[in-house]
């Protein structure tokens, strides 16, 4: 199929994390918001294969499509934004591009020719670029590039950018996303960084076609023009980002300086439809004007992390923005909580979220965390390990099975109440070898989950090794714990929940991968709700008793 596709490349300069992935994100968004197909892809410069062999203290979140790809977090923002999933084809790494390249080599396929950055991995860069536009899905394919420009990991990405400009002309243009530093010391805005981080572009050949200028402070004409004269842009193209109290916020700062209606005259298209944001707007409306507030403890072992959870964290904003709540999470480490604080730390929260994870750490004090809810009716929500904690919990304080554990931990368990997975068995590698992405779970007609989900069959995302053990299955259930979901396929128990308990469920997969502004996760809206009633009930209570 003829590629019609136009592309943008969104680079960054002077410093990491200044949210590339968000400036990405919004240019999409706006361009979507005038009724253009769109896409978004993460070009990684690290050799790693995945993020999915990453601690999350070296990457943050490992973010799941519904093909089963672990990928960059910033996949989770351009889903969240665009509410359209992404899949394999719009993360590539460094490790994939050069594990391609070197597989090629192998099967003979450069004809014996000596396989070099030029053209050999820029062609592999290029063509993984296009991938996406060669499906005929997308008017556009925005393409965000990691790191900084100047990065010795980053200059193959620069280099087949370079091409790409000159092969496709007006079919493709560059958002350079730069830093202007505010000096307190003197009270000025310093534009240098920004013309050295240009200049450095210029250096490998690729010209900038727009500048967005990340600022604390606003911008005078004064600096625009000196940063447009000495960046070799048109004032137009100076665009002013300033900091915003919520990443939603950007898409409609980046509207009002007419970022996509630039974009899009770069690209060759001078009349287009009007922007529709209206449900973006009423979105941030409501964010900024809850009519109540609850307390949510979210208890974790990576928790000194944000960007670990930062689904889960999404996540509670849509649930809350649904629930016209403000949702305050406390950060809660693990290891910091045992049976003798539980009650000290986690009483005045309205509702408690145990987060996934991996290995034995923290694991006790999230076990300690499962017990106080459940015996005190706090809404609960377990995710991953998080449902199998509270398996365990259960079958030790409920089913008094002795050294009940999950096989990850205690592999000798007299009571392996959660066991590896049949298929994980045999399995010596790391990467990409769990149980990966969307698989579908029949829920029990009559219960609280398929009330919430308001249907009996689903299709959620999996990231995990080990599972429910069903040969206890029949205990559980007759104790109160009832196995809501199911897998059709191989009757793993993907839900669980506790019969005589407000609000009490735990989940396998990870609902937080599929929540977005426009359509927020029902798990997550359920759970805020819940959390919403159990401070309305305490309020009631104190109430009575004064």
């Amino acid at each position: 199929m003829a590629d019609n596709s136009k592309y943008i490349f969104v680079t960054g300069g002077v410093t990491s994390s200044l949210g590339k992935g968000i400036i990405a994100a919004s240019i999409a968004k706006l361009i979507q918001a005038r009724g253009f197909k769109v896409t978004i892809q993460k070009l990684d410069p690290y050799i790693n294969i995945d993020p999915g062999t990453l601690n999350p203290y070296e990457h943050g979140e490992c973010y799941v499509t519904d093909d089963g790809a672990e990928t960059d977090l910033d996949l989770g923002h351009y889903e969240r934004f665009l509410n359209v999933p992404t899949s394999q084809a719009n993360n590539v790494t460094t490790g994939r591009i050069y594990q391609n390249v070197i597989e090629k080599e192998r099967r003979g396929d450069f004809l014996g020719k000596t396989v070099q950055i030029i053209p050999h991995i820029t062609d592999e860069i290029k063509e993984r670029v296009k991938i996406l536009g060669n499906t005929g899905d997308y008017d556009f394919v925005v393409t965000e590039i990691g790191g900084t420009v100047g990065d010795i990991e980053s200059l193959p990405y620069i280099e087949a950018v370079r091409q790409m400009k000159w092969e496709l002309g007006s079919n493709c243009i560059v958002v350079h996303l730069t830093l202007i530093p505010y000096l307190a010391a003197s009270g000025e805005l310093k534009t240098k960084p920004t013309q050295h981080s240009v200049k450095k572009l210029l250096e490998d050949g690729v010209q900038p076609d727009i500048l967005v200028c990340r600022t604390e402070h606003d911008l005078s004409e004064e600096q625009k023009n000196k940063i447009a004269q000495f960046c070799n842009v048109d004032r137009a193209s100076v665009i002013e980002a300033k900091d915003a109290a919520s990443i939603y916020e950007v898409p409609l700062l980046m509207e009002e300086e007419k970022l996509d209606e630039v974009v899009l005259k770069k690209l060759g298209i001078d009349t287009f439809p009007k922007s529709r944001m209206e449900t973006w707007k009423n979105f941030l409306r409501k964010l900024y004007n809850p009519k109540e507030k609850v307390r949510i403890a979210l208890v974790g072992k990576y928790v000194e992390l944000k960007d670990a959870y930062l689904s889960i964290a999404e996540s509670f904003i849509h649930a809350g923005v649904h629930n016209n709540c403000e949702v305050d999470v406390s950060w809660i480490h693990s290891e910091s909580i045992s049976k003798d604080n539980a009650s000290k730390i986690l009483k005045d929260y309205d509702g408690v979220l145990v987060a996934p994870g991996f290995g034995e750490r923290g694991v006790e004090g999230k076990i300690s965390t499962i017990k106080f809810v459940r015996e005190n009716d706090i809404p609960f929500l377990g995710i991953c390990l998080g449902m199998q904690c509270a398996v365990i919990e259960f079958s030790r304080n409920v089913l008094n099975l002795k050294n009940a554990n999950t096989t990850e931990i205690d592999p000798n368990s007299e009571n392996p109440v959660i066991s590896i997975m049949e298929d994980q068995k045999d399995i010596e590698e790391m990467g990409g070898t769990m149980r990966l992405g969307k698989y579908n779970c029949a829920l029990s007609k009559g219960s609280k989950i398929s009330e919430i989900y308001g249907s009996d069959l689903i299709a959620e995302r999996h990231r995990h090794r080990y599972e429910f053990n069903n040969i206890y299955l029949q205990d559980f259930e007759n104790a109160g714990m009832q196995a809501t979901g199911i897998n059709p396929e191989n009757d793993l128990v993907e839900i669980i929940e506790l019969k005589d308990h407000p609000w009490f469920v735990g989940v396998q997969f990870h609902p937080e991968y599929s929540s977005t502004v426009e359509k927020p996760h029902p798990l997550f809206v359920s759970f805020i709700n819940a959390a919403v009633k159990q401070k309305k009930g305490k309020k009631e209570l104190a109430a009575s008793n004064s």
